[in-house]
């Protein structure tokens, strides 16, 4: 799930991220091209009805493609997400516009 907030002041919207509820895991991390697909420098806190969460500032007026990498090894997409985009791995990615 997504939630976004453009900020008036400058050109950027807040997105938040939310793993997907029916996830269990230990571990989630936030993937992207906005990090470089980095596995590990965004990792999501737990809430207390179990998902993850991440807020990020991201340029506005793009699209973003990421995924949600849970417990190092399995990647879920954001069945919310804006839409999605083929990747080379025979999937897709989620694809957030802001």
């Amino acid at each position: 799930m997504l939630k976004k907030q453009h900020l008036k002041t400058k050109p950027v919207c807040k997105v938040t991220f939310y793993s997907p509820a029916q996830v269990e895991a230990e571990t989630v991390h936030l993937v992207g091209d906005f990090n470089g697909w980095n596995e590990t420098s965004d990792p999501m806190k737990q809430l207390k009805d179990g998902r993850f969460s991440l807020t990020l500032e991201l340029e506005a007026d793009k699209e973003y493609q990421f995924r949600y990498l849970v417990n190092g090894t399995e990647w879920h997409n954001d069945w919310e997400a804006d839409k999605y985009a083929p990747n080379p791995f025979s999937g897709d990615n989620s694809v957030v516009t802001t």
